[in-house]
């Protein structure tokens, strides 16, 4: 195993944070995976399962079982750790900027389709290494102005030439749940399943480029760009990512992360970059992928005390009483119910809700939302 610590750009006089990442295994002997954990600072289950997952790489390693990279960011946001307010952690958006920490990363396909519209051939593989080139050569010129910046290009410079990469996340309470891109999903339904992910969502584009679409949509939609000049050349999926949601913010056990940890060391297993002599079984699905634009956001039309009706993981029919919402000056019950049929699959932790303000999500299995689909 080898650190590598990466100075972020200095905010402050006298002020400096360090991101660090872990390298395993041997890079250009395989497929590269990269996973990264609590970019959103306070969802600390990932952090606690990159810590039992690099035990179990380390043993791997000492073994001679890695024929790849991988890549680990145990705690990919030193900025977001280092917001507090009134005594709790603002982890989410940069306090500067009031920017999501995992929002707004660059346009790679049309940062780098100039470089690479008259280079690339017939051959898929050359093709693959002249993109991940021309990315690495964008971002050796990005000249950050910004501490939030600087992250974000040192992350994708972590990233960029990944096979798969893995983002941790969680809810605020949740089941275990799972996003992708459609291109993705084919390549992700073992992990999924090894995870035992409970809602699993799908999209083309989400919208508002978080870190793991701004990679791999890169892919795609250079494909679209090229074509739309008409130039037709064979561009695989150079970078299957998601972003994975370790079930809700208070899920922080050794036990849950020993678990989650041992199922990403399965399909590590399973893809070939950690050898085994008997590959792992994919364990059977427990839901079936549904679209994200299909995924019911519920809000309180007026304020008041939460008591929700349903569980985090229960399947409800439209209709059917999620949370009623009560102003006990007014002495008025407000009930929230379900729109769609499909598994309620994340809430909100608070029990006071404002108007207006989102209480939970319902993956349904009809798209009937469009635009932007995810939330700040």
């Amino acid at each position: 195993m080898q650190r590598i610590d990466h100075p972020l750009l200095s905010p402050s006089l006298g002020s400096q944070k360090t991101l660090s990442s872990f390298h395993f295994g041997q890079r250009g002997a395989g497929l590269k995976v990269y996973i990264q954990a609590s970019l959103h600072a306070e969802e600390l289950p990932g952090m606690l399962t990159a810590y039992h997952l690099r035990a179990r790489l380390e043993a791997a390693e000492a073994a001679g079982l890695l024929r790849g990279e991988i890549v680990l960011v145990p705690a990919a946001n030193p900025i977001g750790l280092a917001q507090r307010l009134d005594h709790k952690p603002m982890g989410r958006f940069e306090q500067d900027t009031s920017e999501n920490f995992n929002r707004h990363y660059p346009d790679l396909a049309r940062a780098i389709a100039p470089a690479v519209t008259d280079t690339l051939g017939a051959d898929a593989l050359t093709n693959v290494r002249l993109v991940r080139q021309a990315m690495g050569d964008y971002l050796a010129k990005w000249q950050p102005d910004t501490e939030l910046q600087s992250l974000r290009r040192a992350l994708l410079v972590l990233a960029h030439d990944a096979d798969y990469m893995l983002d941790l996340h969680c809810d605020c309470e949740g089941v275990l749940h799972f996003y992708t891109e459609e291109p993705c999903w084919p390549h992700y339904a073992p992990l999924a399943h090894f995870l035992g992910a409970r809602a699993i969502l799908l999209a083309r584009n989400s919208g508002n480029r978080p870190i793991d679409e701004c990679l791999s949509s890169a892919w795609w939609q250079l494909s679209e760009l090229l074509e739309a000049k008409g130039k037709t050349v064979p561009l695989p999926q150079g970078c299957c990512s998601t972003t994975i949601e370790l079930r809700g913010e208070l899920d922080v056990t050794h036990a849950l992360a020993a678990q989650d940890a041992q199922a990403i060391a399965n399909w590590l297993q399973f893809i070939g970059v950690w050898r085994t002599d008997t590959r792992p079984a994919v364990p059977a699905a427990l839901c079936e992928a549904t679209p994200l634009a299909g995924s019911e956001t519920l809000n309180a039309r007026s304020p008041g005390v939460v008591v929700f009706a349903a569980e985090p993981g229960q399947t409800l029919k439209a209709g059917d009483l999620v949370a009623e919402v009560i102003d006990p000056i007014a002495n008025r019950t407000e009930r929230v119910s379900a729109g769609v049929d499909g598994v309620f699959y994340a809430r909100i932790r608070d029990r006071y809700i404002t108007a207006g303000g989102e209480l939970g999500k319902i993956a349904g299995k009809v798209a009937f939302r469009s635009g932007e689909l995810l939330g700040a």
